[in-house]
């Protein structure tokens, strides 16, 4: 889809669906804890959406397979798993890593997000994995500003990330956003060696690092959905929906 500036009312009303996200996680983490199913955690943020007038970004959502639309309203990915996790049987166990990403619609406007979390008290390995990957989000969303290109976010990510020794995904890359949940353009997590989209206010986009412990190659399950590190190392994953105003970057994506 082709790449649309908003107005200052559109990205207000983004900011609504922004908001409803941030809500949706903020639920999700307030119980997310040992022995919660993560069909519980799913239920628990459909049910918010649907009672704010909303409707859940990925439920029913085509996938590579179209006779198997991704089932659920959240992406629950656990530790080798680096995003598109469905909820289900499973429940939460000491010592996992927990990555949550939301997404709702409201009045036609999408809002796009996602944190992870670790149960129990982090080893110092695995949450040096989580914070850089939250730290490389932050400097994306820094780096996106008026006249600025898509290269300088994709490089500010992979200077936090690529020094700490992480593996960054390339398989999967932020993107466009608005009135459909991917629009163009993509934002690589990585340099690709050319300066990309010129920046300007009124581009929205979700900035989501997907960080590993080891190598960044990855597949998909047979589910479908389920992309895991293809050597089995844990996986961390960020995301906020951000708009590009006259004064810099604005995260929608935060109550």
């Amino acid at each position: 889809m082709a790449v649309t500036l908003k107005s200052p009312a559109e990205i207000d009303r983004m900011r609504r669906a922004g908001r409803l996200v941030a809500e949706v996680l903020a639920l999700v983490e307030s119980e997310l804890a040992v022995g919660v199913s993560t069909a519980h955690l799913d239920a628990l943020a459909e049910a918010h959406i649907r009672r704010a007038g909303a409707t859940p970004s990925f439920k029913g959502y085509p996938g590579a397979n179209p006779k198997r639309p991704f089932p659920a309203s959240l992406c629950i990915s656990i530790d080798q798993e680096i995003v598109h996790g469905i909820p289900g049987d499973r429940t939460i166990r000491e010592g996992q890593v927990v990555s949550i990403d939301a997404g709702a619609i409201v009045d036609g406007w999408h809002g796009d997000a996602a944190r992870t979390f670790y149960i129990g008290e982090a080893p110092a390995p695995v949450r040096d994995l989580i914070d850089t990957t939250r730290l490389a989000m932050m400097a994306g969303i820094a780096a996106a500003v008026p006249g600025a290109y898509l290269e300088d976010i994709s490089g500010a990510v992979e200077d936090v990330a690529a020094p700490r020794g992480f593996g960054i995904v390339r398989q999967f890359v932020g993107h466009g956003i608005g009135r459909s949940m991917h629009e163009e353009p993509q934002v690589p997590n990585y340099r690709v060696g050319r300066k990309g989209r010129r920046l300007e206010p009124g581009l929205c986009l979700a900035i989501e690092p997907m960080l590993t412990m080891g190598s960044p190659d990855a597949r998909m399950l047979d589910d479908d959905w389920t992309i895991v590190t293809r050597d089995g190392t844990l996986a961390a994953h960020f995301e906020h929906s951000i708009a590009i105003t006259e004064r810099g970057p604005q995260i929608l994506t935060t109550i």
